[in-house]
């Protein structure tokens, strides 16, 4: 087999030991010297300083070494669902994923998320069963559970060898051979039956007969196939994403770590089969930036994957000339001369490539099959605590945007507040510590507020007259207004009803716009919506009347006809979609009820089995906090999307404390 050079992209939940396994991959490999540790802080995928304090993957980390003269490029992923985006982004650029599992039949659920991600855009993955070493469960058992979230067939390649109460090897259902795991080193083939995985081999067998009908063919002959045609089968099964092998191993033990090696130099299909997959058209040379990070002093660092032809000091990308070619190592990046087809290198200063555009020598485009925006799950409002700050910080939340397209910015433009939206209260606090470290900027953070608005529930008429006399020409407006309601959603609406001339018909614009004026803030304090205006007559004087006075007057009219009208307090509502596995369901309906919602519809999730989608309207004050709240009652699991809808009359001790609050504001 020719060397070639793939990616895999190491995924799963948090906690399962996805950080550990890069460890023992690139220390299997020889890319380290020893393992470092996630509880020490000496882990190659978490280097990040946000990472080592929480002790969770924030970002992705690129990593690259060889193994048997393949070059490969890991990307440890994060594992939390408020940094998917990070993930997702990784495993579309792999050739495959390796999804990083905990043996523990209750845990299935948490790979759902990433495996309906994999299936959906057809990456070939496999499952590697970690921490076996303090498994309390059978394997079968652990598949089988895997199985019931997985839309691929699961095929078991591996089954544990025991020792009294600890794992000591395995038996390699291919070639039905026994191995025994050595620390830091391969495992040993020895000499001892392999009948404890008859029963499994079997299942195996009949798994790929579903797709094979030359392995179909000879079981019904009975007749036991050759181990390179079932190792063919596997890979094709891999490559072609019908099914998906199941290893077994420790990354903390290494355990497994080398055959792992082996199962996807084997399986993996390579750069040029995962741009076909895709649709990519590739000419001479094609590359796509998966990952996009502003190192400070260093400036903006685009992660490239070559999909094919190669790169070299001379190149231009998109358009422009490319500076040094970066090899990110478990060492830091070091400079290559050139880089070719299925490798990652990271390039520096290419302000004119975005993350997820693919780029030829003089082009670039968006790729077609890249994430769509993500909802927004959580927001805080941010200033600069020095004023002078606030370019500076605007410049740094559009970098940590291009970053992370989980992310994004906001401003709110009644609340006058700058939003950044993230996945969640985890995702957001990350941002905020980026901020600090990477830009030096200090940021002050508070919740949100809410737009709320008012309208009115009568009808009244008012006069106004605006009138000072200040030496030579004075200022005269008169005016008599009828307001009343409109109908929810109907906005402002103004009528001329004056005759005779009262009001000459210049002044006719100054009095709406005074009237304007006055619905920024009504008696509670919020913006007037829905309230219909007419103007039914007035005086002027010929020589102190003009456009600012009759805009005064008309402000006036409008701020006391307001205050008589019934005025009422309006919340925003939003129609909210969320979901979560079907054993929480309960947990759903109470979330939404619990903060005075109202519950639609509840329905299974299109695509996703074993999972409910719970439609509901809830108020916009009320989503502040959700995500927390519901990921803490799903096992992290749960998510939401939601829109604005409409308008809704808020009463009583809500509406009191509301309308106290902005009072204190102000």
């Amino acid at each position: 087999m020719p060397a070639q050079s793939r990616v895999a992209a190491i995924v799963g939940p948090r906690l399962s030991g996805k950080t550990t396994l890069l460890e023992a991959l690139l220390a299997a490999t020889d890319a380290i010297p020893r393992k470092g540790s996630v509880k020490d802080g000496t882990s190659v995928g978490d280097a990040a300083k946000e990472a080592r304090a929480r002790q969770m993957t924030t970002e992705v980390a690129v990593v690259a070494t060889e193994y048997l003269g393949d070059r490969w490029t890991f990307l440890d992923c994060p594992g939390t669902l408020e940094f998917a985006a990070a993930a997702e982004a990784a495993a579309l650029a792999a050739d495959i994923a390796i999804v990083v599992a905990e043996p523990d039949p209750a845990r299935a659920p948490a790979v759902a998320p990433i495996l309906h991600f994999l299936n959906e855009r057809r990456v070939p993955y496999l499952l590697f069963i970690n921490k076996l070493d303090v498994a309390e469960a059978a394997v079968r058992d652990i598949v089988d559970a895997y199985q019931a979230v997985s839309a691929r067939p699961l095929v078991l390649r591996q089954v544990p060898v025991e020792d009294g109460d600890k794992v000591a090897g395995y038996v390699d259902l291919v070639s039905n051979r026994v191995y025994a795991y050595k620390p830091g080193a391969p495992s040993e083939l020895i000499s001892a039956p392999a009948a404890d995985g008859a029963e499994d081999r079997q299942g195996m067998l009949e798994a790929l007969a579903d797709f094979d009908d030359d392995i179909l063919e000879k079981l019904l002959e009975d007749v036991t196939p050759a181990p390179a045609e079932i190792y063919a089968s596997i890979a094709r099964d891999v490559r072609e994403g019908i099914a998906a092998p199941v290893l077994i191993g420790s990354g903390e033990t290494d355990g497994g770590v080398r055959r792992l090696l082996k199962s996807l130099r084997h399986d993996a299909p390579g750069v040029a089969a995962t741009a076909a997959r895709r649709g990519l058209e590739t000419g001479d040379m094609t590359a796509q930036v998966f990952r996009t990070y502003h190192a400070p002093h260093v400036g903006k660092l685009s992660y490239v994957r070559v999909m094919a032809g190669a790169l070299g000091p001379d190149s231009t990308i998109g358009g422009v000339r490319i500076g040094s070619i970066l090899t990110p190592l478990a060492s830091g990046l070091e400079k290559a001369g050139r880089a070719a087809a299925g490798d990652v290198v990271a390039l520096g200063r290419l302000d004119v490539l975005q993350t997820g555009d693919i780029a030829t020598a003089s082009e670039r485009a968006r790729a077609a099959d890249w994430p769509a925006v993500y909802p927004r799950a959580h927001a805080i409002a941010v200033r600069a605590e020095n004023r002078n700050d606030d370019v500076k910080l605007n410049g740094a939340l559009a970098r940590l945007v291009e970053e992370d397209a989980g992310l994004s910015v906001e401003q709110q433009p009644e609340t006058r507040q700058l939003l950044l939206w993230g996945q969640g209260d985890q995702h957001v606090a990350v941002a905020l510590e980026r901020l600090g470290s990477r830009f030096n900027l200090a940021v002050a953070a508070e919740a949100p507020a809410t737009a709320y608005r008012e309208t009115i529930k009568k009808s009244a008429e008012q006069h106004a007259r605006f009138k000072r006399q200040t030496g030579g020409h004075g200022q005269f407006g008169d005016v008599l207004i009828e307001i009343g309601p409109a109908k929810r959603g109907q906005g402002f609406a103004f009528e001329n009803a004056v005759v005779g001339g009262a009001v000459p018909k210049q002044y006719i614009p100054s009095v709406e716009a005074g009237v304007q004026d006055a619905l920024s803030a009504g008696p509670l304090g919020f913006l007037v919506v829905d309230v219909r205006v007419k103007l039914k007559d007035g005086k002027h004087h010929a020589v102190d009347s003009s456009e600012q006075a009759f805009r005064t007057a008309g402000r006036m009219a409008m701020a006391d006809a307001l205050a008589a009208s019934a005025p009422i307090l309006l919340e925003p509502i939003c129609r909210v979609t969320l979901f979560a596995p079907t054993e929480h369901t309960s947990a759903l309906q109470r979330l939404a009820t619990g903060r005075r919602g109202q519950i639609l519809g509840l329905d299974a999730r299109e695509g996703w089995p074993g999972w409910e989608r719970l439609d509901a309207y809830l108020p916009e004050a009320e989503l502040h906090g959700l995500i927390q709240e519901l990921r803490s009652q799903t096992m992290g699991l749960g998510c939401f999307d939601w829109t604005p809808d409409h308008l809704s009359e808020i009463a009583g001790r809500v509406a009191d404390d509301i309308i106290e609050a902005r009072k204190q504001a102000s």
